[in-house]
């Protein structure tokens, strides 16, 4: 088996805390800085098979050869190096600082998620379109994201947003998802609607009042269904339009489920 020192002679950079790149990954992990490119940070080696199979775009991969402790770490390593724009070499303490993983595998990147817009993004004569309306949380968000990818949904569309889709806690909830589904976001619900009824979609409100069952709308064409809030539900624009409120039934003591779920 080959050293870890060895592994790290592939031509990286030694750098520590203090560098810009180090810095930026806390900054990202922190999502406290504007973040127009759509960067997020990827860890460990599921998030780096999941970046690769993608073919996202590595802006600089950060390595701590001591904490590559498999083959195939090492082996994903120098896969990403080859990859990445900027490739550097850290210690364990630095490592450490960025890592939000117990067990490190010793692989980090700054990573980017794929751009789309209105425009560009594809949805199928019988595609499927989830609205997120307001989410608050990021764990909420990624799970959702999985669920569409679970799905075969065409997209997903954020109006309100409360969390940004880079936000760790989002590419983790997703499984990595967040680099495969297409998702666009409008300023204000009303760009939104306005999008849904060019592309002729029926919209359908996720409401507990004055609703129907779920099973009995009618899901022909396209689909859009529109989920709101933790806290305040659908914003009230959707609801000057006439659209079909659908709910899923509750067989137990509780009036309704996390927006996750649903």
């Amino acid at each position: 088996m080959t050293a870890p020192d060895d592994d790290a002679a592939f031509g990286l950079q030694p750098i520590g805390v203090q560098h810009p790149k180090v810095k930026q990954v806390l900054a990202l992990q922190r999502n406290t800085v504007p973040n127009g490119q759509q960067l997020f940070v990827a860890e460990g080696l599921w998030a780096h098979n999941v970046v690769l199979a993608a073919n996202a775009p590595v802006h600089a991969f950060l390595y701590c050869p001591e904490a590559g402790y498999s083959d195939e770490a090492r082996l994903r390593a120098r896969q990403v190096a080859d990859r990445a724009t900027q490739s550097y070499r850290v210690s364990e303490k630095t490592f450490a600082r960025m890592s939000e993983r117990d067990r490190p595998d010793g692989l980090l990147s700054i990573t980017q998620l794929p751009y789309w817009t209105p425009e560009n993004v594809p949805v199928a004569p019988d595609g499927l379109v989830l609205v997120a309306d307001g989410l608050e949380i990021p764990g909420n968000l990624g799970t959702l994201v999985r669920t569409l990818d679970a799905c075969g949904a065409d997209c997903l569309v954020l109006t309100n947003r409360r969390t940004r889709l880079t936000h760790p806690k989002v590419f983790r909830g997703s499984h990595g998802t967040t680099l495969n589904v297409p998702t666009v976001e409008f300023d204000e619900p009303a760009e939104a609607i306005a999008w849904l009824k060019d592309l002729q979609c029926n919209v359908y409100l996720a409401d507990t009042d004055d609703a129907v069952a779920y099973r009995g709308a009618d899901y022909s064409g396209r689909t859009a269904i529109v989920v709101g809030s933790e806290r305040f539900g659908i914003s009230a624009q959707f609801y000057r339009h006439d659209f079909t409120r659908v709910r899923v039934p509750m067989l137990g003591r509780g009036d309704s489920l996390n927006v996750a779920v649903s």
